[in-house]
């Protein structure tokens, strides 16, 4: 997978520290490291990528080879160490790794790394396949070290889930190194800030100059139709081209910044039309373009602006704009039929839906606003439990509560966050709510676990990334310590306990909190199947018309309309039966 080969070419070049935070679609990449690293090789998941980036740079100052991966939405998070490094410097080479996400599949904006690098004045590699991926991460560390700078590594959802055959060599511990050694130039005082700032100008030319002339980009070809582009889209260009290459002259940008200008102006001379394509923003085509050059692109409206690109768009719009007839017709498949719609639900037995059904019961014919975070639990919104009014960004719903009390203090303000997004970004708005006295129910879901991007370990767990058994931190503890004085721990599955509490809750002032606290059902064993007592169901549809729960449907049967419950997804939570007027639906086994 492109994720484990940005690993394995990460191992193979010598890296000794690696931190990062857990963010599809980069997350394979240090769980690969974990997985197969040597002796000497320190990895972690860090509480979130701004502490991963900060762990990156403390090896890098001592001299070491280090990495921090994360998704795009990450970035945001690490920026401000990562931009300050650029400023001081690096001793052994930093790679900072960057999954982009297009479309996008699981993200919530389309963010693309390489304007950020620009902006940031960070190098940035581009990945177009698996296998450069693992070529470009050992460039990537050998260019940091050269010029004492971090090197951006950008990947995106394709390649990094993409498959391919690599030939890896035996990892081998990596060798010893000098440690830190004590120079002013370590500390980011303004003076040194404007003098190094004048270095990363100076360097970005010279950086261009380099990259233009070592090979790292390419122009393939010697047709008069010209195509600039890079990632995934030079992938979707071979497919589209394939037998035609002939006509064309192929110009790929696996260096986007600093930009090779020197390769560009040779790619232009050699075509008379040139065409652009890329994910994300048009950013191949707006340095094309402020070179003089017409360019048939995203600007031009020739190509989308937004979401994925493939093969088939790829040569669907050189067809269009070239006059060309290319062999790639989708139209030469047979049809597929319709598939059914399938909107994104919480799983059967997600003690989230507990939770979320808990307060709606609790808060019945009161007016209160349900902010959500970044989780599983964001799907919290869907019908019928329609609990989620606002998801922004990790921790952001926590400080949004406390905004919109400040401006409807009638309204009683629940900031849900799941228990890793409360390591990760949840404690600073908690503490910020108690110092400036809000008025907000903090609804923590802890179920043990990062659940939505695979179940990796937090603070919470009591397991680290290296396999070692250590103290959990106690959510409730850091609650109490930074001054929330009531805490409330109940079980989201006993709607008897956790109703109580929450309306207890909602008749409190100031910052409170309840932790519904029950595991992820994917890493715990079935408690049971709930079974319906056909006798005793009346069809109601209460089961359905209220939880939502995959696992319940209603079939017609010769005695009416009753619900039925599908074994092979129920895990026995039990829930069902609460709320069902007859109780028939009794968990067995």
């Amino acid at each position: 997978m492109g994720n484990e080969a940005v690993a394995c070419g990460a191992l193979a070049a010598g890296v000794q520290v690696v931190a990062g935070y857990p963010g599809t679609p980069s997350t394979e990449a240090l769980e690969t490291i974990a997985k197969r690293k040597p002796d000497g090789v320190y990895v972690e998941w860090s509480i979130n990528e701004k502490a991963g980036a900060e762990v990156a740079a403390g090896a890098a100052y001592a001299g070491a080879r280090s990495m921090v991966t994360m998704k795009q939405m990450g970035l945001n998070v690490a920026s401000d160490p990562i931009m300050c490094v650029n400023y001081v410097g690096v001793k052994g080479g930093m790679v900072i790794y960057v999954a982009d996400d297009p479309g996008p599949i699981s993200s919530q904006t389309e963010q693309d790394t390489r304007s950020w690098g620009q902006f940031a004045k960070i190098p940035v590699l581009d990945c177009t396949s698996p296998e450069q991926a693992f070529e470009q991460v050992q460039a990537a560390f050998e260019l940091s070290e050269a010029k004492n700078m971090p090197v951006i590594l950008r990947s995106t959802t394709r390649v990094c889930h993409a498959c391919s055959v690599i030939d890896v060599p035996e990892f081998v511990p990596p060798e010893p190194v000098e440690g830190f050694v004590k120079d002013k130039k370590w500390v980011i005082f303004p003076g040194l800030s404007y003098q190094n700032k004048k270095k990363i100008f100076a360097r970005e030319s010279e950086l261009a100059k380099t990259f233009s002339e070592n090979g790292m980009n390419t122009i393939a070809g010697t047709g008069k139709i010209g195509i600039a582009c890079g990632g995934i889209a030079a992938a979707y260009t071979a497919d589209a081209i394939q037998g035609h290459e002939d006509q064309f002259t192929v110009f790929t940008v696996n260096t986007p910044y600093p930009f090779p200008i020197q390769a560009a102006r040779q790619f232009v001379d050699q075509v008379d039309t040139v065409l652009a394509f890329e994910e994300l923003d048009p950013y191949i085509e707006d340095h094309l373009a402020a070179m003089g050059v017409d360019v048939i692109g995203k600007r031009s409206g020739a190509v989308p602006e937004a979401g994925e690109l493939s093969a088939v768009v790829v040569a669907g719009i050189i067809e269009k704009q070239t006059g060309l007839s290319l062999d790639l017709h989708p139209t030469n498949l047979p049809e597929s039929p319709a598939l059914p719609v399938r909107p994104p639900v919480l799983c059967a037995g997600c003690p989230h839906r507990g939770a979320f059904y808990a307060v709606k019961k609790a808060m019945r014919g009161r007016k209160i606003i349900a902010l959500g975070d970044i989780g599983c639990y964001t799907l919290g919104n869907a019908m019928p439990l329609d609990m989620v009014d606002t998801c922004l960004c990790m921790g952001a719903g926590v400080t949004m509560a406390q905004g919109m009390n400040h401006i409807d203090p009638s309204t009683v303000n629940f900031a849900f966050i799941g228990d890793s997004t409360f390591f990760a970004s949840g404690i600073t708005g908690a503490i910020n709510g108690v110092y400036n006295q809000a008025d907000i129910v903090l609804a923590i879901l802890d179920n043990s676990t990062t659940a939505m991007t695979g179940h990796q370990p937090h603070p919470g767990t009591g397991v680290t990334m290296m396999g070692e058994r250590v103290e959990p931190v106690s959510i409730e503890s850091v609650l109490r310590g930074a001054g929330v004085t009531s805490v409330r721990t109940v079980d989201p599955l006993d709607l008897d306990e956790a109703v109580p509490a929450i309306q207890a809750a909602a008749d409190e002032k100031g910052v409170r909190a309840i932790i519904f606290k029950s595991p992820c059902i994917a890493i715990v064993p079935k408690q049971g199947i709930a079974e319906v007592d056909q006798d005793a169901c009346i069809g109601c549809k209460r089961c359905i018309n209220e939880l939502g729960c995959p696992a319940i449907t209603m079939m017609e049967t010769e005695n009416g309309l009753k619900a039925v419950i599908d074994p092979a997804l129920c895990t026995g939570c039990g829930l069902c039966n609460q709320i069902c007027p007859k109780h028939c639906m009794e968990v067995k086994g």
